[in-house]
């Protein structure tokens, strides 16, 4: 057991100290022991929004030991959102990423912000309210191709994000959902002034995309979309990730990749030096953040 102003010490150091002397080997060692000896705390992030945490789960772990959630999308939204701008966050879970760009888009700027869990959903409303986020309109319902309830199923708590609508082998905790196509519950305002559109519905990229995929040609022109994609989920469904990229690709739209690792010993790095989004046109064998864009280039370069 770490004694707390030591856990404290070390964890100021993995965040704050130059260099990274050290530091991939200790967040491995810290990250296992906030899981193993869980603290119920308050995490302060790196662009200054709070939440709630309880560090058995590896987002809230990760946001309290680092101040940040996947640090390369993260930088990659800085650098393409602006103020003003309209974000849709399909799957948003507690709020990382949508108080993050409530804060990027400014008060001339929305989030449309959509949960189907009524406990993530309540928990996203209140780190809203907390972080004085009045831009963003939250929709508690699941993103999919048609209407109707879907029941989505937990694996286990130690990954709250996880939740998805494919049955894993164990089950935690499951609940239903209404289900409906993204541009069923977006006002047309919101759809046309639409400049990012994030997707992270665990196994349901498909789904999510068919039912956008009649509005594409009316969407503006630079409207871009960053998808998690999940090949095991949609092998799981008889699907491909190509099921899922053909119908963008069809519409002008490049395929991009954002590395993405979840191992606490990878952040130093990733913090100090964030990867951009590469033009890729390899095989997707795992779970990846994907950047779909009509800018044609070799690398997505920071918005003018």
């Amino acid at each position: 057991m770490i004694p707390p102003p030591l856990l404290h010490a070390l964890r100021a150091y993995v965040r704050y100290a130059p260099g990274r002397l050290g530091k991939p080997h200790l967040a491995a060692h810290l990250s296992d022991h906030l899981k193993q000896h869980p603290l119920t705390t308050t995490a302060r992030t790196r662009d200054g929004a709070v939440f709630p945490v309880v560090t058995s789960d590896v987002i809230q772990r990760y946001l309290w030991l680092f101040g940040t959630w996947e640090p390369h999308l993260t930088a990659w939204m800085h650098a393409r959102l602006a103020p003003g701008d309209l974000v849709i966050d399909a799957g948003a879970h507690t709020g990382y990423f949508t108080v993050l760009a409530s804060r990027l888009v400014g008060p001339a700027g929305r989030v449309v912000a959509i949960e189907p869990s009524p406990v993530f959903h309540r928990a996203l409303t209140a780190n809203l309210a907390a972080n004085g986020c009045g831009n963003v309109r939250t929709v508690n319902t699941a993103v999919s191709d048609t209407s109707g309830r879907m029941t989505f199923y937990l694996e286990r708590s130690t990954n709250l994000g996880g939740t998805t609508a494919v049955r894993p082998r164990t089950v935690e905790a499951s609940f239903e959902a209404d289900a409906a196509p993204l541009p069923s519950f977006l006002t047309e305002d919101e759809l046309a002034a639409a400049r990012l559109i994030k997707l992270d519905v665990e196994g349901g990229e498909d789904a999510a995309v068919r039912g956008l995929a009649p509005l594409l040609p009316r969407l503006r022109h630079d409207i871009e979309l960053v998808i998690e994609v999940t090949p095991r989920l949609l092998a799981k469904q008889g699907q491909a990730i190509d099921d899922v990229l053909g119908p963008l690709r069809e519409h002008g739209f490049h395929v991009y990749r954002l590395a993405n690792d979840y191992a606490a010993a990878s952040y130093p790095a990733a913090l100090a030096h964030p990867a951009p989004a590469v033009r890729w046109n390899g095989p997707v064998t795992e779970m990846t953040d994907l950047v779909l864009s009509r800018t044609d280039a070799s690398a997505l370069p920071p918005r003018l």
